[in-house]
């Protein structure tokens, strides 16, 4: 089997590679020590369809093929995996009513998340339910023709400025999914500063006080919300994250082998030790790994074969470890200049490190694996 990007696929590339390096790898060390992705930034990513990379054209998105999307995540991954995180949660809100909306809400909603007028932030997670999403205790309850929300959701990626939050609660003792607009009665959030990662990710805690919602602002039907919209979002968002520690990795690489050439270390040039030419060449082999694990799980996605969830987990497992061990790597090459903000190596280490817990920790995708092989 050829595995070769097509034509369209490498504009692509150079296209998004051009981007990153031109718009985001200039400002990645600032959204790191701010804590925030500039709007002027986002309004680019809006300006450019990235926003609607994954919504069919019919909506005003790109249409982009799954192979497309990971390379998009992983050149922008390999500059700043906070930007990188916004394509993955906004992605996740509208390939949900995509997938699972009425005919309405896609019609209504869909060209605003393509267009980047409304974005969206995936709400599943709370203080006691991380990877176990089915002990989740946020309530919803009937009164009258309204949905009314009680509970709290914390680490929401993107949470401090979505418009929209897909929110998943049990409504009658069923896990069921909500769209919650930003200025809903009953709803605020709070800012999550200082995480030890994706730290321009502007992650919130969310509060849903007696919160007010349409009952035509459930997403598929009571009950399916963790079987059906939450399992279809966390693919998605597993196979971008995958892609994203390419992108991690890559820069890495690339930084550390410029690095061992510069750097003399005993009257001659780092890139002549041993030991630094093997971490190099680990870097290498689990890079090429990871990025044909990533093209293959998008591959089955594209070909709507049953078997991309397990190739997704399998993608997202092993590129989510490969990267930290690159970045581990890294550092070691940079020595003391790794550990220092000077370098960015020690931002992809740490980034590195959150991207192996979120949307599925190593060990969940381990007993997915097992269960499933």
């Amino acid at each position: 089997m050829k595995i070769e990007l097509t034509a369209e696929q490498k504009m692509l590339q150079s296209e998004f590679k051009e981007f990153t390096d031109l718009e985001i790898e200039p400002y990645a060390s600032l959204i790191d020590k701010e804590e925030y992705i500039p709007k002027d930034l986002i309004n680019k990513l809006k300006s450019n369809g990235y926003l609607g990379s994954m919504i069919p054209k019919e909506f005003g998105g790109m249409g982009l093929d799954n192979v497309s999307i990971a390379i998009l995540n992983e050149e922008i991954g390999r500059a700043c995996s906070s930007v990188r995180s916004l394509l993955t949660v906004h992605g996740m809100v509208a390939l949900a009513i995509l997938r699972w909306g009425n005919e309405k809400q896609k019609r209504e909603l869909l060209p605003k998340f393509a267009s980047g007028e409304i974005i969206g932030a995936f709400a599943l997670s709370e203080a006691e339910a991380g990877s176990d999403a089915s002990s989740i205790q946020t309530e919803a309850t009937s009164k009258d023709n309204m949905i009314i929300l009680n509970g709290r959701k914390k680490w929401i990626t993107m949470g401090q400025i979505a418009n929209v939050y897909l929110v998943f609660s049990k409504y009658d003792g069923e896990p069921t999914a909500f769209l919650v607009k930003e200025n809903a009665s009953g709803f605020s959030r709070k800012p999550i500063n200082g995480l030890i990662g994706l730290r321009g990710s502007m992650t919130a805690e969310l509060f849903f006080e007696n919160c007010e919602i349409n009952s035509s602002s459930i997403i598929g039907r009571k009950g399916l919300g963790l079987s059906h919209v939450a399992l279809n979002c966390l693919d998605y968002g597993r196979f971008t994250i995958a892609s994203g520690c390419v992108g991690i990795a890559q820069s890495c690489l690339e930084r550390s082998i410029s690095y061992s050439y510069k750097r003399k270390q005993f009257g001659q040039e780092l890139i002549e030790n041993q030991l630094v030419q093997r971490m190099i060449t680990g870097m290498v082999v689990d890079i090429e790994a990871a990025r044909l694990l990533c093209y293959q799980a998008a591959f089955l996605k594209d070909t709507l074969d049953p078997e991309s969830i397990m190739k997704t987990w399998i993608a997202k497992y092993f590129s989510s470890k490969m990267v930290n061990r690159v970045a581990n790597d890294a550092v070691q090459i940079h020595g003391a200049n790794g550990c220092s903000d000077s370098y960015p190596l020690e931002r992809y280490m740490r980034d590195a490190k959150i991207n192996e817990i979120i949307e599925g920790t190593t060990q969940l995708h381990e007993v997915l694996i097992g269960r499933n092989a």
